[in-house]
C-alpha cells in the first residue's frame, strides 16, 4: 500500500488568503483530513494606477497578497510542510495582472523560510472592477463563446487599458509580456514557468475563450488590436503545471504544482458529495452552482441577459452557476451607512457592534412586509440595475424589519436568477450551503431555508483551499500512486 499523501491547498481570495494542509484518509480514497490551516487578511486594496479608470476601478496590491500568503505558510507546522507532495492553487476569478517574464518575483534563498516577493508586477485588477461600463462593453467585438463578456473580466480590462490612451495605457501594457489571474501568477512564480499557464476554468472567466475548442478567440481579438501575446497557454484543470523551482518554506524543491483552478470550482469540489447536490456560497458575493449531466454542451451564442452561466468544471463537464454580485458586501455597505449616519449625529460606534445588533433585531423580527431589492452593485446580466425598497409602511421601519428584508432580498435575488423549479429539472435533491456571510448570520440561514424547497445542509464547509488540495490529492497524486 502506498504511503499516505499530504498536499497543500491555497486559495487567494478577494479579501483573504487561506492555506490548508490536507492528508488522504488511510483506507478511504475519497476521504481526507485537514491537518492544519491558516487564514490571513490580504488588506490589498489599492488606488487605481490610472486616473482615467474612474471611481469604479477596483485594484489590489499584489505585494500585499503575497505577503499574506507568506504569512500563512510561515504559520503552518514545519514538519507537515516537509511532507507535502503536491500543491493545489485556486483564487478569485476574472481578474488580471501583468508581469515581466523571468522578472516577476525575487526569491529569498537560504535561511529558515525561502520565499518569493513580487517584482516587475502590476496591480491586480479584480473581478469587482467597474471601469467597463455598458457603452464600452457594447463597443467590443462579439466573442465566439457561450459566455458573455462583463466588466471585471480579464480580456475586457485589457481592452479598456488598450483603448484608453489618455493615461498612456498602451505604454503600460508594453511594459509586460505575461498576464494571468493572481493564482496563475503564483503558480508561474513557484514553477519558474517561461510562459503563464491557465486552466480553462480561469480562461472562461476572462471572456473570449471557446470551451468546446479549448482555445482563445485569437483571430477576433487580433483583428481588434488586442495584444494576443499576453494570453496564457491553456492546460486541463487538475493537470500538473510544473514543479517548484525553489524550496518554499519547508516544502522541497521539485514538488508538483497543479495548474491554478477557479475558486468557484474548487469550492464546489470541496463539498459536492453527489451530483444531485447544489452548492450555495454566500460570502462577499453569492454563487449557486449545480452540476450539468455528462455530455451537456451550452449554446455557443452568448446571451448577456442570461442570469445563469455555464462554467467549465472537470472532465469537460459544466457547472450551471447563478453568480450574484450582491452578497455579504451588501450587508457591509448597509453597516457602513448606519455607522456613517451615527457619526453624522455625533455618535461613534464600531461596525462589529452595529452588525451584531442588527442581526439580533432581525432574528427577533421573524417576518416583514418590507421588500428590498439589494442590487446596489448591479448584476452582470443587469449591469445598470440599482437597488430599491418597496412596500414601505410606518410599521416596517424598525432596524429588525429592514435587516430582515435585506437578508431576504439577497437570497430572493439569487433565487430569481436560478429558481428551484429549474434545479428540480436538473435533478437537484439537496442544497449544501456555506460561506463567511452565511456562517455569521442566522437570519440569512433562515431565509435560505425559506427560499429553497430542498433539504438544506449547513454542516459542510465550502472551502476553496481544501478543494484545491483535494483536486491535487484525488486526481493527481492518487492516480500516480495507483
Amino acid at each position: 500500500m502506498a504511503a499516505r499523501s499530504v498536499v497543500l491547498g491555497i486559495d487567494l481570495g478577494t479579501t483573504s488568503v487561506k492555506a490548508a494542509v490536507v492528508e488522504a484518509a488511510p483506507d478511504d480514497p475519497s476521504g481526507f483530513v485537514v491537518l492544519a490551516s491558516c487564514v490571513r487578511a490580504a488588506r490589498a486594496e489599492a488606488a487605481a494606477q490610472s486616473a482615467a479608470a474612474g471611481p469604479q476601478a477596483q485594484e489590489q496590491d499584489v505585494s500585499r497578497i503575497i505577503q499574506a500568503l507568506n504569512e500563512c505558510l510561515a504559520a503552518l507546522p514545519r514538519q507537515q510542510l516537509r511532507q507535502v507532495g503536491g500543491i493545489g492553487v485556486s483564487g478569485q476569478m476574472h481578474g488580471v495582472l501583468f508581469w515581466k517574464t523571468g522578472q516577476g518575483c525575487e526569491w529569498t534563498e537560504g535561511g529558515a523560510a525561502p520565499a518569493f516577493t513580487p517584482r516587475a508586477v502590476s496591480h491586480l485588477v479584480t473581478w469587482q472592477d467597474g471601469r467597463c461600463d455598458s457603452e464600452f462593453l457594447a463597443s467590443l467585438p462579439r466573442p465566439e463563446s457561450h459566455l458573455s463578456v462583463a466588466t471585471g473580466f480579464g480580456c475586457a480590462t485589457i481592452f479598456w487599458l488598450l483603448k484608453n490612451r489618455c493615461e498612456n495605457s498602451p505604454e503600460f501594457l508594453k511594459s509586460y509580456d505575461a498576464a494571468g489571474t493572481i493564482h496563475d501568477y503564483v503558480v508561474a512564480m513557484l514553477c519558474g514557468l517561461p510562459r503563464p499557464l491557465m486552466s480553462d476554468q480561469n480562461a472562461a472567466s476572462w471572456g473570449y475563450f471557446n470551451t468546446q475548442s479549448q482555445s482563445w478567440n485569437v483571430e477576433i481579438l487580433r483583428a481588434s488590436g488586442f495584444p494576443v501575446h499576453l494570453l496564457p497557454d491553456i492546460a486541463e484543470p487538475a493537470s500538473v503545471a510544473g514543479r517548484t523551482a525553489h524550496a518554499w518554506f519547508e516544502i522541497p524543491k521539485g514538488t508538483r504544482v497543479g495548474v491554478a483552478l477557479g475558486d468557484l470550482q474548487a469550492s464546489v469540489y470541496s463539498c459536492m458529495a453527489q451530483r444531485t447536490d447544489a452548492v450555495l456560497n454566500i460570502s462577499t458575493s453569492v454563487q449557486l452552482a449545480a452540476s450539468m449531466p455528462v455530455g451537456f454542451q451550452p449554446a455557443q451564442t452568448p446571451d448577456p441577459a442570461a442570469p445563469v452561466a455555464y462554467f467549465p468544471y472537470f472532465d469537460r463537464t459544466y457547472l450551471a452557476v447563478a453568480a450574484s454580485l450582491n452578497g455579504g458586501n451588501v450587508l457591509a455597505t448597509f453597516v457602513q451607512m448606519l455607522v456613517q449616519w451615527m457619526a453624522d449625529l455625533g455618535v461613534e460606534v464600531e461596525e462589529s457592534t452595529v452588525y451584531s445588533r442588527m442581526i439580533q433585531a432581525a432574528a427577533e423580527q421573524r417576518d416583514t412586509c418590507l421588500t428590498i431589492t439589494p442590487t446596489v452593485l448591479g448584476e452582470r446580466h443587469l449591469p445598470d440595475q440599482l437597488a430599491s425598497v418597496t412596500r414601505i409602511s410606518s410599521e416596517a421601519l424598525s432596524l429588525g424589519h429592514v435587516t430582515r428584508a435585506l437578508c431576504r432580498g439577497i437570497v430572493q435575488n439569487l433565487h430569481s436568477m436560478l429558481p428551484s423549479q429549474q434545479l428540480r429539472e436538473w435533478g437537484v435533491e439537496r442544497v449544501v450551503s456555506s460561506g463567511s456571510a452565511l456562517s455569521r448570520n442566522e437570519v440569512l440561514k433562515q431565509e435560505v431555508q425559506r427560499a429553497f424547497p430542498f433539504p438544506v445542509s449547513f454542516g459542510q464547509d465550502v472551502d476553496a483551499a481544501v478543494g484545491a488540495a483535494l483536486v491535487m490529492l484525488q486526481r493527481n497524486l492518487h492516480q500516480e500512486e495507483s
